[in-house]
């Protein structure tokens, strides 16, 4: 007699085996309605799922992420995936995966499709969604799996199976059909919604992409068909208008209209900066590096290239060879460094410090390379090729907890001041695969929730997510348009000072280990500019603008008084263009307000007898003439 609890502690007994169905009708018509799946003991099942024993229970419905992602998931394998045979029936199916807001499918065409073709898909899927089909579970043993599969040409779902761990004798399949008729079948591990006219979601197929099979570069390229789902019409619409806003503010369409930097093939994944964005970079560096002085930092620069030997005592040879680039030289093994932790700590090595040398904050501008598959490359966003405001704390444990709350008041102050005030925590815990034994990461992760407690932060924990040498609090900021981006880290770490032998004398005169945090707060300088460019459509607050002042003449008789303010304007470290072309003055303004240049100053021949400024702005608004001083004041309001 099974024992049902539900969320609010109550409990349900019944006579012999129940199904998930049977519980949701129990406890309401109206829930039954609205149920899409079911938790058993914390894992996501089917409707149709038959109980035995005691067991936590949950009902779950579009409102809740599970449910959402049961019905995405529905239309994806079931829906799209039926919808593609029936229009494409020599097309072979691969996988179709939920992700953040929507789902995709991977498909094998005859000859690919554009998307001219979603139309016609995104029509028979709703046709499909009208005939209210049942979809039913099936568990196949392996070998007849396999047959069934490679006897309808879906050799993708036959691979998959091959690829199961031989301990897998039985095979999950979904079909689709009233009363056991087989309308389509479909490899799938669930859970789906109990019929296809529940997938009552609002959705929109948006785009077409290659993409291999099992993302390997060396298997043929499928078709991917990207949706997006969600409960309603409402927020579908919602999202679909945050896209179209995202896409304005696309920081390589930016790049590209403000001749910020390219890309190019012969260095893919590396940044050609030009010098409008190399201004960029330097405005944000030089803050950064004046923050960290004031808050006790020492930049150190490291070499870029190092011996294997040095990798493989930091576990980065075994644990992150695959991203990194390598190289030989004079029979010996080089890696261009991945991250900049190991050269700190030969910084540290070198020379025996006191406890009280402690903390020792470095940092560096540390210029890093992954081997990125190329595939997932993308603009600004994901490079092989970067810059971190990495920096490290070597410190004693007791120091820990005041050096994670100071870090998070450093952070804080920097998102702030960048225009981020929308900022979540999240603390990232041990990953399958890691270096160290469970007692020192258990000690890094009490450490870490001790400093996040003791500050007063509140913060989401994601098992799985951490580095390879330690546990790490990651920052995540949300943009003007509400997307969110994981920047900052701090990362508690056992692991390297142990590997690399660090060492400090305590006050006992004893030799110790120094606990070692990784932090930044930027991370990649690339993608933080990219950030800022899409959270900004490309009007950069001031101080970060490339081009702050452009001067503007009306006529060729204002050369000279122009030539005199844009020396005046640099001098003080104000970056200005002169524009003294035989042009329109319309023209003129026009092109420095596409620009994004904060402040246009127009010059006739009024203002060079009065000696002053005619001062515009990029959005428009005439601010009127003013003397020189003047308007270096309003400057100095805004820097």
């Amino acid at each position: 007699m099974p024992v049902i609890t539900l969320p609010d502690g109550s409990k349900r007994e019944y006579q012999g085996a129940v199904t998930g169905f049977d519980i949701v009708n129990d406890i309401g018509p109206g829930l039954a309605k609205a149920a899409v799946g079911i938790v058993v003991d914390g894992e996501d099942k089917d409707l149709s799922y038959t109980i035995t024993e005691d067991v936590d229970f949950k009902v779950l419905t579009v409102k809740d992420t599970a449910g959402l992602d049961i019905a995405r998931h529905t239309l994806a394998a079931q829906v799209l995936a039926r919808a593609v045979k029936e229009l494409y029936p020599d097309a072979k199916l691969a996988i179709g995966p939920t992700i953040e807001n929507g789902f995709y499918y991977d498909v094998d065409f005859v000859e690919p499709i554009t998307p001219e073709a979603l139309p016609a898909i995104d029509a028979k899927m709703r046709e499909i969604l009208k005939e209210n089909l049942e979809v039913t579970r099936e568990m196949w043993p392996r070998a007849k799996a396999i047959e069934y599969f490679l006897n309808k040409g879906e050799i993708y779902k036959a691979d998959i199976i091959e690829r199961a761990p031989e301990e897998q004798t039985e095979i999950s399949l979904y079909r689709q059909g009233n009363n056991g008729e087989d309308v389509f079948m479909d490899l799938c591990r669930g859970p789906h919604l109990p019929t296809t006219n529940k997938a009552k979601l609002a959705f929109a197929l948006t785009n077409v992409a290659g993409a291999y099979w099992r993302g390997d570069s060396n298997n043929k390229m499928l078709t991917r068909i990207y949706a997006v789902a969600f409960a309603t019409e409402k927020e579908l619409k919602e999202h679909l208008e945050r896209v179209k806003e995202a896409e304005k503010r696309d920081h390589r369409r930016i790049g590209r209209a403000q001749n910020l930097f390219h890309l190019q093939e012969e260095a893919p994944g590396m940044v050609f900066w030009h010098p409008k964005g190399w201004a960029i970079w330097q405005a944000v560096e030089q803050y950064m590096r004046r923050r960290q002085k004031e808050e006790g930092y020492q930049e150190i620069r490291t070499p870029l290239v190092m011996d294997r030997t040095l990798w493989e005592r930091s576990g980065h040879w075994e644990n992150y060879k695959e991203n990194m680039f390598t190289t030989s030289s004079e029979n010996r093994d080089y890696a261009i460094k991945p991250m900049n932790c190991p050269c700190h700590i030969e910084v540290f090595n070198n020379g025996l410090h006191s406890y009280r040398d402690l903390p020792m904050r470095l940092a560096e501008f540390g210029s890093c390379h992954r081997n990125e598959p190329s595939g997932a490359l993308h603009g600004l966003m994901r490079v092989r090729g970067f810059v971190q405001d990495d920096a490290h704390i070597f410190c004693r444990e007791d120091q820990v907890v005041s050096e994670v709350e100071r870090f998070h008041r450093f952070a804080m102050s920097v998102y702030d001041h960048f225009g981020f005030n929308d900022v979540s925590v999240k603390l990232s815990l041990r990953p399958d695969q890691r270096a160290g034994d469970d007692r020192v990461w258990d000690l890094a992760e009490s450490g870490l929730r001790s400093a996040l407690s003791s500050a007063g932060i509140e913060w989401e924990e994601l098992p799985g997510e951490g580095a390879f040498y330690g546990p790490k609090v990651e920052y995540h900021i949300k943009d003007a348009i509400g997307r969110s981006w994981q920047v900052g880290t701090i990362q508690l770490d056992f692991v390297l000072p142990e590997r690399l032998d660090a060492e400090f004398v305590d006050e006992d005169n004893t030799r110790k280990r120094p606990v070692m945090l990784h932090r930044a707060i930027l991370g990649s300088f690339e993608r933080f500019i990219g950030i800022l460019i899409e959270h900004h459509a490309g009007s950069m607050p001031l101080w970060l603008a490339p081009e702050q002042v452009t001067i503007l003449t009306i006529t060729s008789q204002q050369t000279e008084y122009a030539e005199q303010l844009e020396k005046s304007l640099k001098a003080l470290n104000i970056r200005t263009k002169l524009d003294i072309r035989n042009e329109k003055i319309g023209y003129k303004i026009r092109e420095a307000t596409i620009a994004r240049i904060p402040y246009i100053l127009v010059l006739g021949n009024r203002e060079m007898e009065e000696g002053k400024v005619a001062v515009r702005t990029r959005e428009g608004e005439d601010l009127g003439a003013m003397t020189l001083e003047e308007f270096l004041e309003l400057l100095q309001k805004s820097l």
